[in-house]
């Protein structure tokens, strides 16, 4: 009798090991992409951020003396009205929020408030660290600093409320740089490289990968002075997704090709 509750014990306890086994998660699916159509793109805006409302694309620009809010019309890549931001600060992402644009600065611990209609400066604001991307769903903020985190703001005060780690597989995923919000996800470019990621903004978790490598043409690279992949914005009403990249001579319609393999 003592042999099999011994044996029942043991087995109960094999099984039970058994269940702390870690489980393999699922892989996060790269898909790749079909043009749908070219614009032209300003090839001295170092984009930094992008967004698409009422018809006209909005950008934000980098570099110390060329950074810039402007306000572009996306069939001639010709700017409507820019706001030049002081010398002394390296512009990064772009938000809207009511009546107004939100930009980060890289370095400076601040942005700055503009009224969408008149791009009057309107406030400012500070954080710690540094900037670079945003974006928003209905009721929040969303920043990224080139690290791993996504920061959440309130978006009448700017405070942050809250933050997650964004993770691949586990591993923390690096660089996010500009942000767009599309169709419940954070699309993220991760800075130096042609993917970008599909972030669940309640996990952190990347859902699955944008590859646009080879979207620039070697001629449009002719002369060495485009610089990385960065700017995405997605038309809501006629689901339509544009990407560019810093000092870019175009911008392009996409449309994501799903990999079956």
């Amino acid at each position: 009798m003592r042999t099999i509750v011994w044996k029942g014990l043991w087995l109960a306890a094999l099984l039970s090991v058994g269940s702390l086994a870690p489980v393999q998660a699922e892989e996060a699916r790269t898909d790749g992409y079909t043009v749908v159509k070219t614009y032209p793109h300003d090839p001295r805006a170092f984009t930094q951020g992008l967004l698409w409302r009422d018809g006209f694309l909005y950008e934000s620009t980098g570099l110390h003396g060329r950074s810039s809010v402007r306000k572009v019309t996306l069939e001639t890549g010709v700017p409507e009205q820019e706001r030049l931001i002081d010398s002394r600060h390296f512009g990064e992402g772009l938000v809207d929020w009511k009546d107004r644009l939100i930009n980060l600065t890289w370095q400076d611990q601040m942005g700055f408030i503009f009224d969408i209609n008149s791009f009057e400066r309107v406030g400012e604001f500070s954080y710690p660290g540094e900037g670079w991307g945003l974006t928003r769903d209905q009721t929040r903020i969303i920043m990224s600093d080139g690290t791993s985190a996504l920061r959440f703001l309130d978006p009448e005060t700017l405070k942050e409320t809250g933050r997650i780690q964004v993770t691949d597989d586990g591993k923390p995923v690096d660089n996010l740089n500009e942000l767009e919000w599309v169709k419940g996800e954070v699309l993220a470019n991760i800075w130096q490289t042609d993917r970008i990621a599909r972030i669940d903004p309640a996990t952190g978790k990347v859902k699955g990968w944008i590859d646009l490598t080879g979207l620039l043409s070697v001629a449009d690279q002719a002369g060495g002075h485009v610089d990385v992949l960065n700017g995405i914005a997605y038309d809501a009403a006629t689901d339509r997704l544009f990407v560019t990249g810093k000092l870019w001579p175009k911008l392009f319609e996409i449309r994501l090709r799903p990999n079956t393999n």
